[in-house]
């Protein structure tokens, strides 16, 4: 199977593993409570989008793309800007029940987006085979919650001091989870169209 990468394959693989790595920096956090675990995780998040962003423009250079690239392709940007951003949302204190059913409802949003996007792309594409727009959010936008969850960190708004906790029922909610309902619900829009560089 190795023998079939491409180069712009490894640059994917890199972009997972990155994802992987910040799930258990993150994980490293709750264990020991060190915040530099945390950071640590924060910082391999971006590097992760530069892998996702350099693995598309290596395939358009090298004219070398292919459906296992494709695949691997949403494989780790579900891990990367998925999972990795719901376990940064968890270890910076959103862990109510609410949350949590938030956090997993946010991650089945990003793997439904990404199967549409792999099931729609070719009917998208122009005459050249390229995507004009996406339909709802891209996956890798939600770094942006991502940097939000950083801020509050950074100032000291995280853990138990975690912004607009209350209680719905059995279960506590902060609003902080609010933001991963709204992206993940923009992720898998059929109206929302956003241009495709």
């Amino acid at each position: 199977m190795i023998r079939e990468f491409h180069l712009a394959d490894v640059f994917t693989l890199l972009n997972g593993g990155l994802g992987m790595s910040a799930v258990l920096a993150f994980m490293g956090f709750l264990v020991d409570h060190s915040a530099r675990y945390f950071w640590l995780g924060t910082a391999l998040l971006p590097i992760a989008l530069v892998m996702d962003v350099l693995d598309g423009r290596i395939a358009r250079w090298r004219r070398k793309t292919s459906p296992l690239g494709q695949e691997l392709d949403s494989l780790a940007d579900v891990v990367s800007f998925g999972v990795a951003p719901a376990a940064m949302g968890f270890a910076a204190g959103l862990r109510g029940g609410w949350d949590l059913l938030i956090l997993v409802y946010f991650v089945a949003c990003g793997i439904s987006r990404l199967a549409r996007y792999n099931v729609t792309a070719a009917t998208l594409a122009d005459e050249k085979g390229k995507v004009r727009y996406f339909e709802g959010m891209p996956i890798p936008s939600s770094l942006l919650v991502a940097a939000i969850m950083a801020g509050l960190a950074g100032a000291g708004r995280w853990q138990e001091r975690l912004p607009g906790a209350i209680h719905l029922g059995p279960f506590q909610l902060h609003a902080t989870a609010l933001l991963y309902l709204a992206h993940g619900s923009a992720m898998i829009s059929k109206t929302l169209r956003v241009p495709k560089p």
